[in-house]
């Protein structure tokens, strides 16, 4: 694979910006690089990392990361909080985006688009030999603009607040998708595991149209287990949808070849 220049490739948006449906893997299992490769295997276009829920080092996160540039498979971060500091590490690992929860106002975006992009967009501050690059030396004024355009920056919907905000958080410039979490999204509505809920569904609407109304990426996650349900959501525009985790696949796999020898 040729090394790039100072123009890193994130293809997942680029399949998106194309009209295409996207589907991403979550790792929150293995802590190694194999599960960049299985990924590749697998055909995902993305390894969504989960730092919200297991307990990976940044060591892990970066060399993950760096696995799935080369092997062209798209490296997203969901950091567990918004802060300035959560975001720009997650990115200085080499991520080609960041899924950031707890954003419920269009204000909470704009700091996660400050944090996650160089200026004249954001305040990410720069440094040199990135692993985007593969370490490679570039001029600043070529890096900076490049990484703005292929770095995803993906807010979650997963809260009343959020949902009331919607509108206003999509149009948000620099936010590039809004990723419905159908598990805290019930939770947050009442309505614990009922993903094919009446209300349920409309927030997905709701969401999906002010996506549609301002060029924004529509995402669908927590559907994995109920791929009939998720394909519903998708023909509302959805571009990305999140398949299910590592320790989903390997605990659903073990069972039933375990089951297959009584």
């Amino acid at each position: 694979m040729p090394v790039p220049e100072t123009s890193p490739r994130n293809y997942l948006k680029e399949k998106m910006a194309g009209g295409k449906l996207t589907v991403g893997m979550i790792a929150r299992l293995v802590r190694g690089n194999e599960i960049a490769a299985i990924a590749h295997t697998a055909g995902f276009d993305c390894l969504f990392i989960d730092l919200e829920h297991n307990s990976f080092s940044l060591e892990s996160v970066s060399q993950i990361c760096l696995t799935c540039n080369a092997l062209q498979v798209t490296p997203l971060v969901r950091v567990t909080d918004r802060s300035h500091a959560e975001i720009a590490r997650a990115l200085e690992c080499g991520a080609m985006g960041v899924i950031v929860p707890g954003v419920e106002t269009a204000e909470h975006a704009r700091s996660v688009v400050a944090a996650a992009k160089f200026p004249p967009l954001g305040e990410r501050s720069i440094a040199p030999h990135l692993p985007h690059l593969f370490f490679r030396a570039a001029p600043a004024t070529e890096v900076m603009p490049a990484l703005n355009e292929a770095t995803l920056v993906i807010s979650m919907m997963e809260s009343l607040a959020a949902l009331d905000a919607v509108e206003e958080i999509a149009a948000v410039e620099g936010l590039d998708m809004i990723l419905d979490g159908a598990h805290d999204l019930c939770n947050a509505m009442g309505l614990p595991g009922q993903h094919d809920h009446p209300k349920v569904r409309a927030a997905f609407e709701r969401v999906a149209k002010a996506c549609r109304e301002t060029d924004t990426f529509f995402g669908v996650g927590g559907l994995g287990s109920r791929p009939e349900l998720a394909k519903e959501m998708i023909a509302l525009g959805a571009r990305y949808a999140t398949a299910g985790a590592d320790i989903t696949f390997l605990v659903q796999a073990a069972t039933a070849n375990a089951k297959s020898f009584e």
